[in-house]
């Protein structure tokens, strides 16, 4: 674990280790006394930590036998059950929402409810063109969550239509490693991103300029999703970059990117952004401290690059469909996007 090693025995914890950033050797001790037998059982795991790239050697002694000894990788850590200690964090407005909808998920009809709601609900602000529309970036979105759980073999319930809040796409499953959370989180916005990308090369084709408003609001639903703040999957991933850090130094980066947002947000006139931005990024950097007490495990030197350039590309490309549409285009409402994130 990030914070800590604990051993349990039928689901019982029976010994913890402190474990700090550096690699090295624990062992943990216990022992089991059977019924008729005046000598307990000594039992001994020695588990050999080295995180960059994650390995873990470990070997089980009873009485100065060794039973069995393997290693662990970060593919082993993502297949397992988590364990029974996972700290439970206090619901927030989302997180009710979703249990709701956990106690009617096995009725398909309530997807279909739900569906129908939401098109009612944005025809009646919009119109029914614009809503179904959105409907198609809602779903894209969070199809891009459904494909990322599979692809780590989670169990999926599917996907709900929220009217008025957007979409969920919902599991059974827990994750294991903070890979999985960036992952799960950034593969919504990326499909997201392809589909603005292929409304505006169809737009570029065809003049029609419903594709041109699919491909601007889409990148702006998206590129709000990808903001610093929790629950967003901005959130879950800049949390799970800067919580992967074992040193200062982590921090420092965290706050200068932090910084250079919201500075090049302020350069470019993007005031609502920038303010997000700056909010969103205190926030995680606050909680940073607490990044430990999880039991996630944390991403290597190489998750974390692929997972900030991952972000950045995204937010950026998502950012210049926003603005390509608003420079070129004579339709006032492709203008809107930009003055939204400009405030």
């Amino acid at each position: 674990m990030a914070g800590w090693q604990q051993l349990f025995w039928d689901e019982q914890l029976v010994s913890q280790k402190q474990q700090s950033s550096a690699d090295g050797l624990r062992v943990h001790i216990f022992h089991l006394h059977r019924p008729g037998v005046e000598k307990p059982l000594e039992v001994r795991l020695e588990t050999d930590v080295r995180w960059q790239p994650f390995v873990l050697d470990y070997r089980l002694v009873i009485d100065d036998e060794v039973v069995v000894s393997g290693q662990r990788t970060t593919q082993d850590i993502e297949r397992q059950t988590p364990p029974p200690n996972v700290p439970v964090t206090k619901l927030k407005p989302l997180g009710l929402l979703a249990l709701g909808l956990k106690l009617f998920k096995s009725a398909k009809v309530i997807k279909v409810v739900l569906a129908g709601a939401s098109v009612a609900a944005y025809s009646w602000l919009f119109s029914f063109q614009f809503a179904l529309g959105l409907i198609l970036c809602l779903v894209i979105h969070e199809y891009g969550h459904i494909r990322a759980m599979k692809r780590f073999g989670l169990k999926t319930k599917g996907i709900y239509l929220i009217p008025f809040m957007g979409g969920l796409a919902v599991s059974d499953d827990k994750i294991n490693t903070r890979w999985q959370n960036v992952v799960i989180s950034i593969m919504g916005p990326t499909y997201g991103m392809w589909l603005s990308v292929i409304a505006l090369i169809a737009y570029q084709f065809t003049g029609i300029e419903l594709l041109a408003g699919l491909a601007v609001f889409n990148a702006l639903l998206n590129i709000f999703n990808l903001l610093p703040i929790l629950p967003l999957d901005g959130g879950h991933i800049l949390k799970s970059i800067g919580y992967s850090q074992n040193h200062y130094t982590g921090l420092i980066v965290c706050v200068a990117g932090a910084v250079l947002g919201v500075y090049l947000s302020y350069m470019l006139g993007l005031t609502l952004l920038g303010v997000l931005l700056a909010v969103g990024s205190l926030e995680i950097i606050m909680e940073w401290k607490y990044r430990h007490q999880s039991h996630l495990l944390p991403m290597d030197r190489y998750g974390q690059i692929v997972s900030a350039l991952w972000y950045l590309f995204t937010v950026c490309s998502l950012a210049a469909i926003i603005w390509y549409l608003a420079s070129t285009s004579d339709n006032p409402i492709m203008q809107i996007p930009l003055h939204i994130l400009r405030g």
